[in-house]
């Protein structure tokens, strides 16, 4: 029992190092501005595989990582990620019967309902000329999803991580 929470906790904490290491890697200005929110879709897929394990605290604190990582606004993040989780964890078993295009449609929401709180709170501290290149990153997540599902759930099973 002991060796599973180890392996829970290596493997969450490895899948996020990960993503928050893809959200900040030097890209290229034509990439920079499709790169996916790496850090989101590896914490709704925790949420729902491992909602007992994974929950809005978790979000929270991540997100307030991701907003030092990325020099953005202070909580920015932190109160996005928490929001899209909660949402997660309450639909969790529903959404996890669904088929992964159902599922990517339900990611794209979360995804966008991200981007909208960013997008508010941005023009809340006067920042304007936010143009359609903004919501590009939701469009590339909700095109990983079915690549971050899979792998995540290869790497969950093949590591026993319950």
């Amino acid at each position: 029992m002991r060796l599973n929470k180890r392996s829970y906790i290596e493997g969450y904490l490895a899948s996020l190092v990960l993503a928050m290491g893809l959200s900040i890697l030097p890209l290229p200005v034509f990439l920079k501005v499709v790169n996916p929110d790496w850090v989101l879709l590896v914490l709704i897929y925790w949420v729902l595989r491992m909602p007992e394990k994974v929950g809005v605290f978790n979000a929270w604190l991540v997100g307030l990582l991701v907003d030092v990582l990325t020099g953005r606004l202070f909580g920015i993040h932190a109160l996005a990620y928490a929001i899209v989780c909660f949402f997660y964890l309450k639909i969790h078993k529903r959404l996890r019967q669904y088929p992964l295009p159902q599922q990517t449609l339900f990611v794209f929401c979360g995804l966008l309902f991200s981007q909208i709180m960013l997008y508010w709170i941005e023009t809340l501290q006067g920042k304007v000329g936010i143009s359609l290149i903004f919501w590009l990153p939701v469009l590339t997540s909700a095109l990983f999803w079915p690549v971050i599902n899979i792998g995540l759930r290869y790497f969950r099973i093949s590591g026993h991580i319950n």
